[in-house]
Formats: structure tokens, C-alpha cells, sequence
């Protein structure tokens, strides 16, 4: 394998092209499972017959797990809206339009969000009393068993030469309530400081699936608690201040 262009670095892993391919590389301290239950939710969603990357392998590449998919060549729905300043608000709701398509599919071979929401809570820096009322806020929501991504965000989408959307890193994919996967692209836009384009978000949203806002509001501590367990310094104090928020007007 040829790891000479790099497309991406995180703290705990590394992406490389090679030609048609797509390399992911994790680090040593990585959890085998967690890489793993990656690779099988993308095989997974691969069966339902969104546009995503396919997986070709999963193998060891100088000691270091990895995953192997294809390379999508394109530009990603980020890019285009930084580029296309104009066309914001058109991209916008065609990011919308897809993440709708994605959570009208089911899958029940996937982890079931309820479950990984309530065992980030317990692992959250957040005192018993506070963990207490968002694990009671949880048992509450209606349980569903839509596709959710986990980690729906234009950076998350790339568009092909053709205008064809593919989605990529399903490593957070879940089955469960629709509402919990557009608060957390919610709190990824507020994250990057986007507040303006995360109420457009959550208002088209909303409109589009019929949604009353405060319902998806309600889901707002809960994945924010959830967010907060593997974020860094700055982005933990943020969503933590999203815990204190009891109820919304």
C-alpha cells in the first residue's frame, strides 16, 4: 500500500489515498472492537443501498489496524458551501433532503442508540444527580429504529463530479429516534460556531419531517452529555453547558 497523500489526520488516526482507494489508519491505542464495529456498520448501511464508500478490507498495515474502502473523488457539501457563499441555503436544504433519506431506512443490525446514549452517560464528568435526569429524560423518548449517522455534517458528505452525494464515516451509526441524530448535527454546527446556520438547520429540518422543534430540543442534553465524553478541553466545557439546560421555550 502506497501511504505517501495524506487526505486527513486526527489524534488517533490517519487517512491516506492510494489511487482508487481510501486507507484509514488508526492508532496503536486504538480499540481493535471499536475498529472493528466500524468496518461492520459501513458493510451494514452498504446493504441498504445508500451511496456510500464500500469496504474493501479490513488488514494490519505496518502494525497498525486499518480499514480499506473506495476513494470518492469529489469535493465535500463543506467546501461547496464555503465556496458557493450564495448557494448556502440551497445546499443547506439538500443536506437536509439527505440526511431525511438516510433515517428512512432500517437497519436492525445496528447498535441500538438508546443503549450507547445511556453508556455515554454513565461515562460523562458529570455528577449522580445530573446523570440521574438525563438517564430518566432517555427512558422517556419515544424508542425508534430509524438509520441514525451520528456524525451528519456537510464535511461528512461528499458530492461527485455528477452531482451524486455519497456519506461517509458511519463509525457512530446507530438504529433509534430520528430527533437525537438532528440534535447532535445541531451541536456540530453550533460547535463550529455557526449558530445561524444551525437554527436554519433545525428549522428546516423540522419543517421537512414534520417535527416540533421543541421535541427535538429535548434531546439536546442527553447528546450533548453523550458528546462530551471523547471531546477535547474546549468542546466538553461547551457541550457541558448544554447539560445544565433543563427544558427549552
Amino acid at each position: 500500500m502506497n501511504l505517501n497523500v495524506v487526505i486527513a489526520q486526527r489524534p488517533d488516526k490517519t487517512i491516506y489515498r492510494d489511487g482508487d482507494k481510501c486507507i484509514k489508519v488508526f492508532s496503536e491505542g486504538y480499540a481493535k472492537a471499536d475498529i472493528l464495529n466500524e468496518a461492520m456498520n459501513q458493510a451494514r448501511v452498504e446493504e441498504l443501498g445508500l451511496h456510500i464508500p464500500k469496504i474493501l478490507a479490513v488488514t494490519m498495515v505496518e502494525g497498525k489496524w486499518a480499514i480499506v474502502s473506495e476513494f470518492i473523488e469529489g469535493k465535500t457539501l463543506a467546501q461547496l458551501m464555503k465556496e458557493e457563499p450564495e448557494k448556502k441555503d440551497e445546499y443547506l436544504d439538500f443536506f437536509v433532503e439527505l440526511q431525511l433519506h438516510v433515517q428512512e431506512q432500517t437497519c436492525t443490525q445496528l447498535k441500538r442508540l438508546q443503549d450507547k446514549m445511556s453508556m455515554k452517560i454513565d461515562q460523562a464528568a458529570l455528577d449522580a444527580t445530573t446523570r440521574y435526569d438525563l438517564h430518566t429524560r432517555l427512558e422517556g423518548m419515544p424508542k425508534h429504529k430509524k438509520v441514525c449517522h451520528g456524525d451528519f455534517n456537510p464535511s461528512n458528505i461528499i458530492i461527485t463530479a455528477d452531482g451524486t452525494p455519497y456519506i461517509i464515516d458511519w463509525s457512530h451509526a446507530t438504529q433509534g429516534n430520528a430527533s437525537a441524530d438532528a440534535a447532535r448535527t445541531y451541536l456540530l454546527f453550533c460547535l463550529e460556531g455557526d449558530t445561524e446556520t444551525a437554527e436554519k438547520y433545525l428549522n428546516l429540518f423540522c419543517k421537512k419531517s414534520d417535527t416540533a422543534k421543541q421535541y427535538v430540543q429535548k434531546w439536546m442534553p442527553i447528546v450533548a452529555a453523550s458528546q462530551s465524553v471523547k471531546a477535547i478541553a474546549e468542546e466538553r466545557s461547551f457541550l457541558l453547558r448544554w447539560v445544565d439546560v433543563v427544558d427549552y421555550q
